[in-house]
């Protein structure tokens, strides 16, 4: 683990970097470029390699997984203010300048997506292409209640992670899963409150941003989780050459999981190498 510094508030940021496991290793000409996965709320970048993206993408290109601040390993501040968008933005540009990485592909789920989207709209010439995984260019009141369940923020604040977990296990009728239990747990409840508060606030992407993407945008979105199908069509209304991919039966929390997911990213990253 590895710790990148955000020289506008000094959060200190977790990431890894992972060299192409394969027989590209020996070739430095056929090593892809880069790859940066950045994961949703309340998780962190653990889940890349549960979900077997680390063993997709790992043979073949660089790997660059990092916790986002408020979350993992990195710096969890407790003021609302420290979760402005922008300061997520600088967060994963300090990540790339600090391994000398110019310019990625960037895969990004729920958060890590929104991230994406204002990442590509302030700095376009760092993205090589964008997925978003469940992703939308905005926010708005009450998204982690559509998220998770009525009340998440306050269930947060009342009863911390075991708490907000409980809850959310007897909104759905179902077991969280042990991974993301496991990254839930990992939180700090104040911080991710704190943020989970700001986000709401923030503004979205405009529609004439996202017109002027350059790069090459793959949306995914699952048919069970109908705010980011809605997002991922108005996204593709706005800027009619980004791909849109619908899985069937997924909702918010399978997309990144559901078998074709993966193989729809990888044929992305064939036909947009570079």
């Amino acid at each position: 683990m590895e710790f990148a510094t955000n020289p506008h508030d000094g959060a200190r940021i977790a990431y890894r970097h992972q060299a192409p496991t394969g027989s590209a290793a020996a070739d430095t000409e056929q090593i892809a470029l880069p790859i940066v996965l950045v994961h949703g709320t309340a998780l962190s970048q653990a889940i890349w390699r549960g979900f077997g993206y680390l063993k997709a993408f790992a043979p073949t290109r660089p790997v660059v997984t990092l916790d986002l601040r408020g979350h993992g390993r990195s710096d969890k501040p407790r003021d609302a203010a420290a979760y402005d968008m922008g300061r997520f933005v600088d967060d994963v540009v300090a990540v790339l300048d600090a391994l000398g990485i110019a310019r990625a592909h960037y895969l990004g789920y729920s958060l890590g997506a929104r991230v994406g989207f204002s990442l590509a709209a302030v700095h376009p010439e760092r993205l090589a292409s964008f997925v978003s995984v469940a992703g939308a260019p905005g926010t708005g009141a009450g998204t982690f209640d559509r998220v998770f369940f009525e009340g998440s923020i306050d269930a947060l604040e009342r009863g911390g992670m075991e708490g907000f977990l409980a809850e959310w296990q007897h909104a759905t009728g179902s077991p969280v899963d042990p991974i993301t239990r496991t990254a839930f747990l990992a939180n700090d409840a104040p911080a991710l409150a704190a943020y989970m508060r700001e986000t709401e606030r923030q503004a979205t992407v405009p529609d004439e941003v996202i017109a002027r993407f350059p790069m090459p945008l793959l949306l995914l979105a699952g048919t069970r989780d109908r705010p980011r199908l809605r997002a991922a069509e108005h996204v593709q209304v706005a800027l009619p050459a980004a791909e849109l991919t619908i899985l069937d039966g997924a909702t918010h929390a399978d997309t990144p999981r559901h078998p074709g997911a993966l193989p729809a990213i990888q044929a992305f990253l064939a036909r947009h190498p570079a």
